[in-house]
């Protein structure tokens, strides 16, 4: 199994953004992650369980998984892996308050293709941290945007 858990800062140079607008980038991402996820090639939801959870099937790094979310509003969205080859918990939560906000990924998986502590997991597992950076760095650019968008035409 693999862990991994790091915080961002939310706020610094340019617009500053509330916890409410980072809230509202989350809820896109878990509905249409390709703007926020450069590895993933397709994101489509394929069932509306309630408000607040939902599945969607998604292709990343050309592998096949669906995913079931749950939006634990204001401050979480859980990503639990339910079919592909690599199973586990993936989540996004929104951390203090809007003077000091941050954005943590964390995720928790098991690699079914590769030995627990062998080099294939290890690399997958950076890769992941990589890939899961990225997608942390473009959802605090896409929201600070909106909000850039929000402040021009007010």
């Amino acid at each position: 199994m693999i862990f991994v858990s790091h915080a961002l800062p939310v706020n610094g140079d340019g617009v500053s953004i509330t916890k409410d607008q980072l809230w509202a980038g989350l809820v896109m991402k878990a509905n249409n992650a390709l703007p926020f996820v450069s590895s993933m090639s397709s994101c489509t939801v394929i069932d509306r369980i309630s408000d607040t959870v939902f599945d969607r099937e998604i292709v990343l790094r050309d592998e096949a998984y669906t995913e079931r979310i749950t939006l634990q509003k204001p401050n979480r969205v859980v990503f639990t892996r339910i079919a592909g080859d690599v199973l586990g918990t993936i989540a996004n939560e929104i951390e203090g308050d809007d003077d000091d906000l941050r954005l943590r990924f964390s995720f928790a998986l098991v690699v079914s293709m590769a030995k627990p502590g062998s080099t294939e997991e290890e690399a997958y597992a950076e890769g992941m941290k990589a890939d899961y950076l990225k997608a942390v760095e473009s959802t605090i650019a896409a929201v600070r945007k909106m909000a850039e968008k929000t402040i021009a035409a007010a």
